[in-house]
């Protein structure tokens, strides 16, 4: 089983208009709203590969509820450990232009939920992966990501990190199955410059180094790279009228581990999440992942 830990969960609510203008009604041509939060989305791509998948997170009041409704009748498993305050409502606009991304901080976790959700954790068994992805809500301290992933180890769960948070450096000392940082959070996080493939090998080194197994690195319109610490691949990603990049490194996750976790050949994996990563930038939300087999044949993988 892969299980997903979405511990700031979301909803996006995507708005199209015309070009944005100050200090006046900006009126919208079109708006959608999509579950979210950055494990959601791994789970929704699994889910539409038909990979079984278990989606555990934080939910809160009504949007909260509207999440978890939304995936149950995807027939999706959720878990949700549930605080009194609304999931938070993220605002993406397009306005024909450029792209706007408004993004909440969270609501405030108390311990009891913490607790509410290392209980839930109790269900990973020997065998079963755990990714954990996205940003730390208010009230939640670093030190939480470690205590989960000490706890999935001692169960034998493999865990794979999608954190955007100063403690992935730590946290590689755990020795995680696989990270996929892009590449502002390698900057970022790591000081780790990939303007080009030698500094693309260079940083892979470091990260395995640091404690990284397996590194899926997304760079938006300029592909993917992986590096199992014995080859490094690279993959070219599809041109695509970019509609919004909010979850398109999610669904680039969600369907290289639908292959991967399964053992299938690295390339195969590879071209997937470009092509899928490339459908879901093309679209609002997750979109409805139409395009994916046609963007298949603009894609390249090579080992480097």
């Amino acid at each position: 089983m892969i299980h997903t830990l979405t511990l700031n969960t979301a909803i996006d609510m995507n708005i199209f208009c015309d070009p944005l203008k100050p200090s006046a009604v900006n009126r919208t041509r079109h708006t959608e709203y999509c579950p979210n939060g950055k494990g959601v989305n791994v789970s929704l791509i699994l889910n539409h590969y038909q990979q079984p998948t278990h989606i555990m997170g934080i939910f809160g009041g009504f949007t909260g509820r509207y999440i978890v409704e939304e995936l149950r009748q995807k027939n999706i498993k959720v878990t949700p450990a549930w605080v009194s305050e609304p999931t938070r409502i993220n605002i993406f606009i397009n306005d024909g232009a450029e792209e706007y991304k408004l993004v909440n901080p969270g609501a405030k976790i108390d311990d009891e939920c913490k607790q509410q959700v290392i209980h839930h954790l109790q269900c990973v068994t020997s065998g079963d992966y755990l990714a954990i992805s996205g940003s730390l809500p208010p009230g939640i301290e670093s030190r939480f990501y470690a205590e989960i992933i000490e706890l999935c180890q001692q169960k034998g769960c493999e865990v794979i990190l999608d954190i955007s948070h100063p403690v992935l450096r730590q946290l590689l000392e755990l020795r995680p199955l696989l990270i996929k940082p892009n590449d502002d959070e390698l900057r970022e996080i790591f000081g780790l410059d990939v303007s080009s493939r030698q500094q693309v090998r260079e940083a892979m080194r470091t990260l395995h180094q640091l404690g990284a197994r397996n590194v899926l690195l997304t760079m938006g319109a300029e592909g993917l790279y992986f590096s199992n610490g014995e080859g490094v691949w690279f993959c070219s990603a599809p041109k695509i009228e970019l509609v919004s990049s909010a979850c398109a490194g999610d669904a680039a996750l969600g369907a290289f581990l639908s292959k991967w976790l399964n053992k299938e050949d690295v390339t195969h994996a590879l071209a997937l999440a470009s092509a899928t990563g490339a459908d879901v930038a093309a679209s609002a939300g997750l979109g409805k992942l139409q395009r994916t087999e046609e963007l298949l044949q603009q894609i390249q993988v090579v080992q480097l």
